[in-house]
């Protein structure tokens, strides 16, 4: 288990760390940045399923499969595109408040989608933090877009994902596949008139570009790592780790305004998610229990 934990501490660790690696690409902006990790991350997620032998699992896919892998493809080219645009437009920490949500987003999802029940703590974390955006909306004068459109595309892509009946490493190639004629199609039409950085700005920027595949397929083999290793209980609880490591970025590194009604709103999302937490943990020792009662008595 302690493997495991490392794993995960390194997945999401990284993950919180992206603040800092997507203003080294400029002059490149959000939408070209986005571009070229699709391309690049293709090359190594290549590198991997061939390494893997995957390839064919994603051949032989069928047209529903095909079709899941579009939507998921979509979902999360909004959600690394909105969140590049964040990060490099000065908005890191209402970045960290969209993965801050993105767990009772995903709750809400599981009851709409699959019609699971929710517990009383689990409804009153979906209230609290419901006003946590009011208040930051209200009080703050502007709705938090950035941060509900990065809590709601990942939290769909993650439903998605959890139908998709694939590996991680030949899930992603193949959502790589699916974006690569347009993001070639953009570079193109960047390089015919004159946008493109690629050129012009030295080998080093050309180097930064290309390690966005690395950056991208990284952490990602280190949660596959953890998630075979870990229960869901303790993985769950690791994925705060990225948000608080983002919000520590924009407020403390890079000074980011936190006005008061923002403050309230974070410290209602975080009582949220320990209510959500604190009811987790309570549902695990549940079915624990159940399930130990359910075991046959030795002869």
């Amino acid at each position: 288990m302690r493997r495991g934990i490392l794993f995960g501490i390194a997945a999401y660790g990284f993950w919180g760390l992206f603040p800092l690696f997507w203003p080294l690409l400029e002059p490149a902006d959000a939408g070209e940045i986005l571009a070229h990790r699709v391309v690049w991350s293709l090359l190594v997620m290549g590198v991997v399923v061939t390494a893997l032998r995957q390839w064919r699992m994603i051949i032989s896919m069928t047209g529903r499969t095909w079709g899941l892998v579009i939507a998921a493809s979509m979902a999360i080219s909004v959600n690394w595109g909105v969140y590049i645009y964040a990060v490099n437009s000065g908005h890191v920490v209402e970045a960290a408040l969209g993965y801050f949500i993105n767990p009772l987003f995903s709750v809400l999802l599981g009851v709409v989608v699959f019609h699971e029940r929710l517990r009383a703590l689990q409804w009153a974390a979906v209230v609290v933090g419901t006003c946590a955006v009011l208040v930051i909306s209200i009080a703050g004068g502007r709705f938090p877009w950035i941060a509900v459109i990065l809590a709601g595309s990942f939290g769909l892509y993650g439903l998605i994902k959890k139908v998709v009946r694939l590996p991680p490493t030949a899930s992603l190639t193949a959502e790589g596949m699916v974006l690569l004629l347009p993001a070639l199609g953009f570079l193109l039409f960047l390089s015919i008139h004159g946008g493109s950085t690629l050129t012009g700005h030295g080998v080093g920027h050309v180097l930064l570009l290309a390690a966005s595949g690395v950056i991208t397929v990284g952490p990602l083999l280190a949660f596959a790592a953890a998630a075979r290793a870990l229960p869901l209980s303790i993985l769950g609880l690791l994925q705060y780790l990225t948000p608080v490591v983002q919000f520590l970025i924009g407020v403390v590194l890079l000074h980011e305004q936190m006005s008061g009604a923002r403050w309230i709103g974070f410290v209602l999302v975080w009582a949220a998610l320990l209510l959500l937490s604190v009811g987790g943990i309570r549902e695990a020792r549940r079915t624990g229990r159940r399930e130990k009662s359910l075991q046959p008595l030795p002869s």
